[in-house]
């Protein structure tokens, strides 16, 4: 099987590292020499262009930077081939960092401390051990897995609801819509790391964040959304705030990104915000991984971390 090129395709990032660790062993393009290119066979792209796909008659596979595919599934011509998602050391560490520096921020009340500080107020308020405090996560995937993992080796209890079920050892898990409302019964730290697919597109609205548990030992519901940004509703999620049904919010992502400088979130007291930075993709991490499964696709071996097209992730 011969190599070919790679096309890469990137909307928003700045493609000169990918392009350099590329093509370290690969022939690399950024656009096809004309619709139907004979001579590309992978795709490694970013929310890329609508049709740019479409009319390539080799493309063996289509490669995401990052480890939602929903921007790939967004182009209305995508054609019939492999996707490959990335599951990654790097990618997985940097969320399960994120998810229990949020975790435990909310959980040791860091808001109050911090206001604490502004007013020189010296006030040590009680704290509940992690084993009174329920987190669950909503998204029982590789990331999900490994947060509630870590989570876990903290003392918290830990529960897990997916589409699907996904038995985990130590963790209560739930699934599909029959096992929603207990499972946010059951959570006082809501963690969101789902995959965007029609089905989970504002997903986390005002009524699921209603059915969390605000009777605890933070004094209110939290809620944490490290998924995708089209999963929330984000004015829901401020009238939660406002109104009490959420204590607090950590938000990484949104229905608009950037997130417009006229969103009530940017100067809302009970929200932090950090700019999708949550597990950013790192190229010297993930360009290896990319080119090691074309070279064994190559070779006759297996694709690993395949999307299901009809699950979408």
């Amino acid at each position: 099987m011969e190599k070919g090129k790679i096309l890469l395709a990137l909307t928003g990032i700045h493609p000169q590292r990918w392009h350099e660790l590329l093509s370290a062993e690969r022939e690399v393009v950024l656009e096809p020499n004309g619709a139907d290119d004979p001579s590309i066979t992978y795709a490694v792209v970013w929310k890329q262009k609508p049709n740019l796909l479409k009319s390539l008659p080799n493309l063996r596979a289509i490669f995401s930077i990052g480890a939602g595919v929903d921007h790939v599934f967004a182009d209305p011509g995508l054609p019939d081939v492999p996707i490959v998602k990335i599951v990654a050391d790097n990618l997985t560490q940097h969320m399960v960092e994120y998810v229990v520096w949020r975790v435990l921020d909310h959980h040791r009340q860091a808001s109050l401390y911090r206001a604490q500080q502004q007013k020189k107020i010296w006030h040590e308020p009680p704290q509940r051990v992690a084993g009174d405090i329920s987190v669950g996560i909503m998204g029982l995937g590789s990331l999900g897995r490994a947060a509630a993992s870590a989570l876990k080796s903290l003392g918290f209890a830990v529960n897990g609801w997916s589409r699907s079920e996904r038995p985990m050892q130590g963790v209560s898990t739930y699934s599909g819509d029959a096992g929603l409302i207990p499972f946010l019964n059951a959570t006082d730290i809501l963690v969101v790391l789902l995959p965007l697919t029609p089905q989970t597109q504002g997903i986390v609205n005002y009524g699921l964040l209603k059915e969390l548990r605000r009777r605890n030992g933070l004094g209110g519901a939290v809620l944490i959304n490290a998924g995708r940004g089209r999963l929330q509703k984000d004015a829901d999620i401020v009238r939660a705030l406002d109104d009490g049904t959420l204590k607090e919010a950590s938000l990484d992502v949104f229905e608009v990104e950037p997130l417009p400088k006229t969103s009530r979130l940017w100067s809302h007291p009970k929200v932090f915000v950090t700019p999708h930075a949550a597990a950013t993709s790192d190229p010297a991490h993930l360009v290896p991984i990319m080119l090691r499964q074309m070279a064994a696709f190559e070779r006759g071996e297996r694709l690993d971390n395949l999307v299901d097209r009809e699950a979408g992730y």
